[in-house]
């Protein structure tokens, strides 16, 4: 039974992840060197990371400057606009005909 259990669990939780397109998950690990309501930079190596946030991103405790953190993000678009087909792209398609 409890066998059973975790096998429809882990396969419930496969297919809303698979239902929903989960978005890849990223980190970036570091001291912090600003941070404001709608955003952090934090330092990573020789670059400087600055992440968006908003009242929906969770913090264990209030993060201040020179903390060591880690971020994990996600990549979403907000926007996308078609220029239409790159010229070698389209040459390509011509001569396939």
């Amino acid at each position: 039974m409890k066998t059973s259990f975790s096998l429809l669990a882990a396969v419930s939780l496969a297919l809303s992840s698979l239902a929903f397109g989960a978005a890849k998950d990223y980190q970036v690990t570091g001291p912090v060197l600003e941070v404001s309501d709608s955003m952090i930079t934090v330092q990573k190596g020789s670059e400087k990371w600055e992440i968006a946030k908003d009242a929906n991103t969770k913090a264990s405790g209030e993060v201040k400057v020179g903390d060591k953190v880690t971020i994990h993000y996600t990549m979403a678009a907000t926007s996308i606009e078609s220029k239409g087909a790159a010229k070698g792209a389209a040459k390509k398609e011509e001569k396939k005909k």
